[in-house]
């Protein structure tokens, strides 16, 4: 079975690999000049300053079934776990701290202690399990049906009614609050605590580490292991149109459902193509990236030992900024997810330096070259916001500032063009487009009767450095031309 995979980010990759592990003759077909989709690292802001172009921090990546099934150590990819994985800083100096004990982190929680180990020992305690069942196509039969249903029965609620149910002190609802938030949703909205409850999971199975020398190397490693396996990559190669590919068995695509719907032309049955270009899209994402002559200087000094710190403050202050955003609002005061990765990987920085990776949701189009009149003032208006969120909890932190690069939203697509619009998260994440991913299907990757497929975030199980949705979609391909 020959095969061609159209865009070599982490999903792109696991589906090629799966195909060549299959014995398929794949290609690769990549538009830009490097691999890795949003899995790439880049001198951004000066000279030997390495940072990463979209995710930084991977527990899924870790602890992903697929991705966990291959040897990426051989082709040089190296975990890196800081002390603690998670911190939450809030006014005043004081800060929580998700540590891998699920214990240590209910021992800072006051009254609360008690009830998030309930929460969150019995799906630790059965971690591979919960992700052998949720990153899965969602429309499939239970493998660990009673599992499935106490996890499922929790995140399907809120992120406002399980925190609500389960803690009364400011320190577990911030914490939990700041997970859910990956969400993009409204803390309001159902299976938002999904999102809280599978990493706060992961983060005391598996930690939140990041890859030595950047997320490139994730990528690096999957292409090294694709290539050992006889699949070949071609980068530069821009796929303007399904007709114009070569005649191959199955044609995979890394790409967005409105990319897909873009290039389809007549390949894909129109129905299925209006289905597409339908697909919602999430909120859009606003990063920046810092060179820095020094490390943060935090008022709560315990949140130098995470790489990942959330700052948004207490549950209600988040929750009112993720809100706003929902509404089509810039948050004044937004939710920043904030990485500080040199304080663990010094070989990303010049001896001394540091680099910061910090990001906010903002509405779709709010920072659009549409609206180029208002572009500068929009964007220095997030910049400060940002900023004034860092100073909150870490006064001084402009005066380690050496260099910034700012991506606004329509920056990140043009670096890769599955960030369609800076929604990193192939579309909407809502409890429905969850569940029809992009259309309701027991399988969901291929369109229609031909031998296209999906196998983008945009497809099960979502968002997020895994590969599952490429392996998934690869066994759909791979089953298909066996029944035929």
């Amino acid at each position: 079975m020959d095969a061609i995979v159209v865009g070599s980010g982490p999903n792109g990759l696991a589906a090629a690999i799966t195909l060549a592990k299959a014995g398929c003759a794949v290609r690769v077909l990549e538009a830009q000049d490097t691999i890795g989709g949003g899995a790439r690292s880049a001198a951004l802001t000066l000279p030997g300053f390495i940072h990463d172009r979209c995710s930084a921090i991977h527990p899924l990546a870790v602890g992903s079934p697929f991705l966990r099934s291959l040897p990426l150590d051989q082709h040089g990819l190296q975990w890196v776990h800081p002390e603690v994985p998670l911190a939450h800083p809030l006014d005043g100096g004081a800060a929580v701290l998700l540590h891998r004990s699920v214990e240590r982190t209910s021992e800072a929680l006051g009254r609360d202690g008690r009830a998030y180990q309930s929460l969150m020992l019995p799906f630790v305690d059965r971690w591979e399990a919960v992700l052998d069942e949720f990153l899965q196509p969602f429309l499939h039969l239970p493998r660990h049906p009673w599992l499935a249903a106490r996890f499922g029965l929790r995140a399907l609620l809120s992120a406002t009614s399980l925190a609500g149910k389960c803690f009364r002190g400011e320190k577990a609802r911030a914490l939990f609050a700041g997970m859910a938030a990956h969400s993009f949703l409204p803390l309001e909205a159902p299976a938002s605590a999904a999102f809280g409850l599978m990493l706060g999971m992961l983060g005391h199975s598996v930690g939140w580490p990041l890859p030595r020398g950047g997320a490139q190397r994730i990528s690096d490693a999957l292409a090294a292991h694709l290539r050992k396996l006889g699949g070949t990559i071609e980068t530069g190669r821009e796929v303007s149109a399904l007709a114009s590919l070569p005649e191959a068995d199955a044609v995979l695509l890394d790409l967005t459902t409105w990319q897909a719907a873009r290039i389809a032309g007549t390949c894909v049955p129109p129905r299925l193509t209006d289905k597409l270009a339908a697909f919602p899209h999430g909120p859009s994402v606003f990063k920046i990236d810092y060179a820095l002559d020094r490390a943060i200087p935090w008022t709560a000094v315990e949140c130098g030992q995470a790489a990942t710190v959330h700052l948004g403050g207490t549950f209600e202050e988040i929750a009112q900024a993720e809100r706003e955003v929902a509404r089509g609002v810039v948050a004044s005061r937004p939710f920043v997810l904030l990485a500080q990765p040199t304080l663990f990987d010094p070989s990303r920085a010049p001896t001394g330096g540091h680099i910061a990776w910090a990001y906010c949701h903002v509405p779709r189009g709010s920072a659009s070259p549409a609206r180029t009149a208002s572009l500068a003032q929009t964007s220095a208006e997030i910049t400060e916001a940002i900023e004034a969120q860092i100073e909150r909890f870490a006064p001084g932190f402009r005066r380690s500032i050496i260099a910034r690069a700012i991506s606004q939203p329509h920056d990140l697509q043009a670096s890769n063009a599955n960030l369609d619009g800076g929604d990193i998260s192939g579309g909407a994440s809502d409890l429905w487009h969850l569940l029809a991913r992009p259309f309701l299907s027991s399988r969901p990757y291929r369109l229609g009767r031909t031998q296209y497929y999906l196998c983008s975030s945009s497809t099960p199980p979502g968002g997020g450095v895994h590969g599952m949705c490429g392996y998934h979609a690869a066994r759909c391909a791979l089953s298909s031309k066996v029944r035929k």
